[in-house]
């Protein structure tokens, strides 16, 4: 199931912080712009899941430029046994509209 940008700017707005970020995109689109969270570039997941072993439980939202790595990035975080994660649907282009 994805997230949608609407949805993910409604739990900002009414301070729902029930969720974690992870933002799978480089350090220079991370720079340029970002909503926060977690940051792990997709290249370096798989080597940095211990980072993200202790919100195993928690619901995860997944974002990167367009949702195409990010729907990677969900992929290998439930083979790893993660079982709420979702994708930002349309990434952060979909946010910045």
């Amino acid at each position: 199931m994805e997230a949608t940008a609407a949805e993910l700017k409604q739990r900002e707005q009414e301070g729902k912080n029930d969720y974690v970020l992870l933002d799978v995109r480089e350090d220079y689109e991370r720079a340029e712009f970002n909503i926060g969270g977690i940051h792990v570039p997709l290249g370096q997941l798989s080597m940095s899941m211990d980072k993200l072993t202790p919100y195993r439980e928690q619901e995860i939202i997944i974002y990167c430029r367009s949702g195409k790595r990010s729907a990677m990035a969900q992929e290998l975080l439930r083979q790893s046994g993660f079982k709420r994660v979702r994708n930002l649907e349309g990434g952060m282009l979909a946010y910045q509209e």
